[in-house]
């Protein structure tokens, strides 16, 4: 995916991982209305979020040649900032050190999350980025559980990874599948810290707080490169759009779909989220896949699947369990 930011720091279940729904937490709710009819609205939500993000993405990539890619990684972050701090209104008192510096230290996630996805994108093609940063969640995921068929999900993954490279990465940039693979370390540490921060501060305050912290950060770097170009009407304008597209949207969506989904689909429909970046990159930036580079997104994919359900049903086992326990009691 075009890396993106948390849904809401409330819900660490929900950070934007293939993997992090179920083994982090669960949904605020369930899916509403009986059967598969009742799940296909927030289903459609979700879907529609995923859209947004990847082709936000997109748009920033055709941004890049006016304002560079840490411009607008910079503009992102600002006006995500502004609209997430007028909308949310934090409460900056009341709270303790260990507080702001577990915000502080999301922001800074969050900023280098974002600087080196947008770096990789500048460098190969937004498909096979966006498979690359997945890895790093899903390592998270893998590694967090100890159950022997964990083992099969990340050689699924290191297949598709090596399908990817082309045997070597001789077919992507050594230094953008370099960028992405560190954006995907930076999107493992960042799930950590949203659920961090998700328990310390209420409804999406930490979020907006954090997002302010990278725009803070970032702002500088943004100013280095591009200057005055972001000062730009046209430059700000598209600037805004991929801000929208790839935070303010998508958190809208899924918000709205987490209150009736479990947590469980929705990382299992983020999964998908590297098929819809390579369609986004076919429609918009004219990024056609070989057949091995489509084979290696798909072998992606089902690891990420499979990791989620793999937690998913641990999940279940250890409530069953629980369960029967208190009734023996």
């Amino acid at each position: 995916m075009t890396t993106r930011d948390s849904v809401s720091t409330s819900q660490p279940a929900t950070t934007a991982s293939p993997a992090s729904g179920p083994a982090t937490g669960t949904a605020t709710g369930t899916a509403a209305g009986p059967g598969r009819l009742g799940s296909l609205g927030p289903v459609g939500l979700v879907l529609a979020g995923g859209i947004s993000v990847q082709f936000g993405g997109a748009l920033a990539v055709t941004l890049m040649p006016r304002a560079g890619a840490l411009g607008v990684v910079a503009l992102r972050l600002l006006v995500a900032a502004v609209v997430l701090l007028l909308v949310c209104r934090p409460r900056l008192r009341g709270h303790s050190r260990a507080d702001w510096g577990t915000v502080v230290v999301f922001g800074i996630t969050m900023a280098a999350m974002n600087g080196l996805f947008y770096q990789a994108v500048a460098r190969i093609p937004l498909g096979p980025a966006v498979t690359l940063e997945v890895l790093g969640p899903l390592a998270l995921s893998v590694f967090a559980s100890r159950r022997a068929i964990n083992v099969v999900w990340a050689a699924l993954a290191l297949a598709g990874v090596f399908l990817l490279g082309g045997g070597g990465f001789s077919g992507l940039d050594p230094a953008g599948a370099a960028f992405a693979l560190g954006a995907g370390a930076m999107w493992a540490a960042y799930i950590v810290f949203s659920a961090r921060t998700g328990r310390r501060f209420p409804q999406a305050d930490g979020l907006a707080l954090a997002m302010a912290v990278g725009a803070v950060l970032f702002l500088p770097l943004g100013i280095a490169e591009s200057g005055t170009k972001l000062l730009d009407p046209v430059t700000l304008g598209l600037g805004a759009a991929v801000a929208l597209l790839s935070s303010v949207l998508p958190y809208t969506l899924e918000l709205l779909a987490l209150r009736r989904l479990p947590a469980s689909t929705f990382a299992i429909l983020m999964s998908l989220e590297p098929a819809i970046a390579a369609t986004a990159g076919f429609l918009i930036l004219d990024q056609s896949l070989t057949a091995p580079e489509a084979a290696a997104i798909a072998l992606v994919i089902a690891a990420s699947m499979g990791a989620v359900r793999t937690q998913v049903g641990r999940g279940r086992r250890k409530t069953a369990a629980l369960e029967s326990t208190a009734l023996e009691g």
